[in-house]
């Protein structure tokens, strides 16, 4: 990993909550990720499954933790499985976890190899009545391969089928949602990190540059910066390709009087950062592209002012939409008769807004969080407005990227990001 360690008192606090929530003899067990294969021999880069890392902090693959609270031997009730390593694995792929690093990065005191598994999970589970399976259960998960958990499920079930089994992910939902002090911390270095990638752009970008050529400038950024590569697949898109909401190609030149679209964000220790600006390519917004982009800006900033403690998530976003309908009306992008005879399930706003304007920030881009629970303290939202019009031939999005608190205003993670169009048309000017 390129990333700084973090203090393993996170991982320990995370595990503590998570056991609290479990049920009387009852074991839970999270499984790594697998290494996915391309073709040949060639594979994709490992990602560590998040529930593991957010429990245990180990980023490697072929790792098992399993968490017992109610194990007749206390050293069994926080249990690592590790692959053993040797001098050939530490040759050909580098070093692996040792029994006493894996302690030193997690807090677990017992680890054992991966060949240890079979036995001893076979003896807690003599003196367990309640398996905790971890499914996939987010609001946009969309799987289709079959995931080493998804493996370790089937085959448990058939192994114990006198067991009862519960769901890990209802309460890890609620758990990852608020962000621990550390936790801002690390994804505050990932904003950072961002800033550093945008303010780079800002002085390189020009016309006839290509978006795949600005692409690069964030990464080269982002690499020095001990940042894992970006969060996401980076959207730059000049021009009309902006009105394609998920545009990856990142292929066009980018041509004067054009605007481009940059969602963007770097990662750091596997947490997420997400970013979008608008910048013009010439360095100067015309008037009517500023005309729209002063509107984009205040209903981010007015939609901020609403993310706080107690309110819910589809009540926010309704409101959004009242902010978002005033500032098209302005716009002459929409009239009253618009309004008045609009589809209370399609408004008229989202002809030029179609998509959502916050989701949980984390480990993962869209990360977890029960949307039909109210809003807390800790948890931390982007909010990211649009307005798209293929027929002027642009589309402009602003993202930060915010922490709720306690009271007044969310905290900007991305306070620093230049965002204002004179001050973005000043950077690309000096």
């Amino acid at each position: 990993m390129k990333y700084q360690p973090i203090n393993n008192t996170l991982y320990i606090k995370n595990r503590r909550n998570f056991m609290a929530e479990m049920k009387p003899k009852s074991l839970a067990v999270f499984n790594s990720n697998d290494i996915y294969p391309i073709s040949a021999d060639s594979t994709m880069p490992f990602q560590q499954h998040r529930d593991i890392l957010y429990l245990s902090g180990v980023d490697q693959e072929e790792s098992i933790l399993l968490l017992f609270p109610d194990a007749v031997e206390e050293k069994h009730r926080e249990v690592l499985f590790l692959r053993e390593t040797n001098e050939h694995i530490a040759v050909w792929e580098g070093e692996k976890l040792t029994k006493e690093k894996a302690h030193e990065v997690s807090g677990v005191k017992t680890v054992y190899w991966l060949s240890d598994f079979d036995k001893i999970f076979f003896e807690l589970m003599t003196q367990a009545e309640t398996i905790y399976f971890n499914t996939n259960e987010h609001y946009r998960q969309s799987v289709e391969t079959e995931t080493r958990e998804a493996r370790f499920i089937k085959a448990t079930k058939e192994k114990f089928p006198a067991h009862n089994w519960a769901k890990s992910n209802p309460i890890l939902q609620r758990l990852r949602a608020v962000k621990d002090p550390l936790e801002i911390k690390v994804l505050q270095q990932a904003c950072d990190i961002t800033e550093k990638g945008f303010r780079r752009v800002l002085q390189f970008v020009k016309p006839d540059v290509w978006e795949y050529e600005i692409e690069a400038e964030f990464m080269h950024e982002f690499l020095r910066n001990r940042s894992d590569g970006f969060a996401y697949t980076p959207i730059i898109a000049s021009g009309n390709n902006a009105n394609v909401l998920h545009y990856i190609e990142n292929n066009q030149q980018c041509k004067a009087g054009d605007l481009i679209l940059m969602d963007v964000g770097a990662s750091y220790a596997n947490y997420s950062s997400d970013m979008t600006r608008t910048i013009p390519v010439s360095g100067t917004y015309s008037k009517r592209q500023r005309e729209v982009y002063n509107s984009v800006l205040h209903v981010k900033n007015e939609a901020t002012k609403l993310l706080v403690p107690g309110a819910f998530w589809k009540e926010y976003h309704v409101e959004v939409g009242k902010l978002m309908t005033s500032e098209l009306l302005k716009l002459g992008l929409l009239d009253k008769a618009d309004v008045q005879n609009e589809d209370p399930d399609w408004p008229a706003y989202k002809k030029y807004f179609m998509h959502g304007t916050s989701h949980h920030m984390g480990l993962d881009t869209h990360d977890y969080g029960i949307l039909w629970e109210p809003i807390k303290a800790g948890m931390v939202f982007t909010v990211e407005p649009g307005i798209y019009i293929p027929e002027e031939g642009f589309g402009i999005r602003l993202e930060d990227d915010v922490v709720i608190q306690e009271k007044g205003e969310p905290f900007n993670l991305m306070r620093n990001i230049p965002i204002e169009a004179e001050e973005i048309e000043d950077l690309m000017n000096s």
